[in-house]
């Protein structure tokens, strides 16, 4: 069984004003897997995630990670857990 991957990719995508078809077409993907990804219901292959990770500019584990991420608020706040 495969564990989840969480991201951050429609916080991303948002903050970045790209969308999903734009971002799609330069990774080389269908814009309907982008949604897949956002919600969860596909993991990302390891190619896939340093692609998208690249064209946002970022490290790959600001985008995806096997952990939830915390609020964002929370990081930049600075709320202890």
């Amino acid at each position: 069984m495969s564990e989840q991957v969480h991201n951050r990719l429609a916080m991303v995508r948002a903050e970045r004003k790209v969308s999903r078809q734009s971002l799609a077409e330069a990774v080389g993907v269908h814009y309907q897997t982008i949604g897949y990804i956002e919600r969860g219901q596909y993991n990302p292959s390891l190619d896939l995630a340093l692609k998208i990770a690249k064209f946002f500019a970022l490290p790959v584990e600001a985008v995806f990670s096997l952990e939830p991420f915390r609020p964002l608020t929370d990081e930049v706040y600075g709320r202890n857990q």
